[in-house]
This record gives C-alpha cells, sequence and structure tokens, in this order.
C-alpha cells in the first residue's frame, strides 16, 4: 500500500530540507504536496486525504495547531485520520506538553536522527489497524491537551455588548446573548430575537467572557450555556445543540463534543 504525506511548512528552504531527508529514511513514502500556510494546509489536506502529516507550529494565515483542529472538525469520517507529527521550535517546557499529549513531534532544526525515529514510529503505527482507526480520537485527545479549552480571562469581563445597527449603537447585555459566530472579520451577536455584528475576532472575545456561561463548540461557535434546551445527536453521531427561543441548531464539533457527554 502507498503511503502518502503533506508537509506544512512556510519556509520553503525548512521544507526541501525535510522533504529530501524524508526520502533518504523512508523511500516508499509519497510525499503528495508541501504547503506554504495554515489555510493551504487544510485545503490540501482534505483535497489529498495523506496518510501522514508533518505540521509546522507557527504559519501564516493559520496556525499549525488550529489547522489540525479545524482538519479534526471536517475530516471525512470514512477517511482514517492522517498521524500528525508537529514541527516546532518551541522551549522545553512547550515540548512538556507535547509529550503529555503523545503527540508526535520533531523540534527546529530537524535532524536526520530525531527524524529517523519518528519514522519508525509512524511505520509501526501505519501496521497498527487499531492505531488508524482511533487516529482521530488520539488527535482529539492531544489537541484537547495543547489548545486549551478555556482562554486565559482578561483583567476586564465584558458586561455589555456595544454593536452597530444602522446609525444607532446597540447596547446587548452580554447575559441575553444566546451565542456568538465568527463570520469573516465581524462576529454575529445572536439574543434570543436580534442579530448584530460586532467588528472584533472570536479570539479577542473569549478571553473577556465568563468561561463558565460561555462554551466554545465549534471553532466558530461560542454558545451561551443557560440557553441551551438540548444536545441532539443524529443517526451519523453528529451532536448540535437546540436552544430556548430559536429555532436554529447549532453544530457542537468533534473536539468539543466531550462537553456534552451524559452526567
Amino acid at each position: 500500500m502507498t503511503i502518502t504525506s503533506l508537509i506544512a511548512e512556510d519556509e520553503p528552504i525548512l521544507a526541501f530540507a525535510l522533504q529530501q531527508t524524508l526520502q533518504r529514511l523512508w523511500p516508499e513514502l509519497q510525499i503528495c504536496g508541501v504547503a506554504q500556510n495554515g489555510i493551504a494546509t487544510v485545503q490540501e489536506a482534505l483535497a489529498l486525504r495523506p496518510d501522514v502529516l508533518f505540521l509546522d507550529i507557527k504559519m501564516p494565515g493559520k496556525s499549525g495547531l488550529e489547522a489540525a483542529q479545524e482538519l479534526a472538525e471536517d475530516w471525512p469520517e470514512e477517511r482514517p485520520f492522517p498521524l500528525v507529527v508537529f514541527v516546532t521550535a518551541y522551549d522545553e517546557y512547550a515540548l512538556q506538553a507535547f509529550e503529555q499529549a503523545a503527540a508526535d513531534y520533531v523540534l527546529k532544526p530537524v535532524t536526520e536522527a530525531r527524524l529517523a525515529k519518528t519514522v519508525e514510529r509512524l511505520k509501526a503505527r501505519l501496521q497498527q489497524e487499531d492505531e488508524r482507526a482511533d487516529g482521530l480520537e488520539r488527535v482529539l485527545g492531544q489537541l484537547r491537551a495543547l489548545v486549551p479549552s478555556v482562554p486565559t480571562p482578561s483583567a476586564t469581563r465584558l458586561t455589555i455588548i456595544r454593536a452597530a445597527v444602522g446609525n444607532q449603537i446597540r447596547m446587548i447585555p452580554v447575559a441575553d446573548v444566546h451565542y456568538f459566530e465568527a463570520t469573516d472579520k465581524y462576529v454575529n451577536v445572536v439574543t434570543a430575537d436580534s442579530q448584530s455584528l460586532i467588528r472584533t475576532s472570536l479570539k479577542e472575545l473569549l478571553p473577556q467572557l465568563d468561561a463558565s456561561q460561555f462554551w466554545q463548540i465549534h471553532r466558530g461557535t461560542v454558545v451561551n450555556v443557560n440557553c441551551i434546551q438540548a444536545a441532539i445527536r443524529d443517526d451519523n453521531g453528529k451532536l448540535s445543540l437546540r436552544l430556548h427561543g430559536r429555532s436554529e441548531q447549532l453544530a457542537v464539533s468533534r473536539l468539543f463534543a466531550h462537553l456534552f457527554k451524559q452526567m
């Protein structure tokens, strides 16, 4: 069986060096592409569906962790999730987090001796069917450890949202918000009976919210737990939320589905 790989690395010299070293250590490996930013990584990985993904942590567009999170959410269920190797320039303390998450990683600058160990580990995992079948769950566990679901709180807790509606500024109590939804460069603020756009990102907004009340359920959605009426699982096992006073249902990504396990 042909084993395929995608390299995600924004520095061409480092990408070329990694590619050349892999070809020496693992001649059977077919490198099907090199993505130079996080956005291209997600697009190419979903299109090519490689068996192994070498993922640089720090890339333009999206970080490696953000790209891995998006892939974990959107990966088709009929295809085993790729084995992920994080390529990082992080220091010793950050590497401890990778070890605790049981993630494969190589440290920049990548040495042939260290990469050889990773190659042997990958070959062993690819030969084990249960490793492939559980690959997505393993990566989700890694991401939950490496990407904290509760952001670092800011010094100021947000209580009022100021949203522009036409030529007016609408004052929305945060407690009245049912959910926040990322839309390009804006965030849609949804209450029981209205929607308003604010010019900020979800990443900037999250630390200002009460983490016990507002839970992230998708990379682009944060919900007020007090407004949740029910969590519903469909025939395919996908989870969604029904809210009080709203007709739409909110999708819960695989990364955050564990928040709604039965108590």
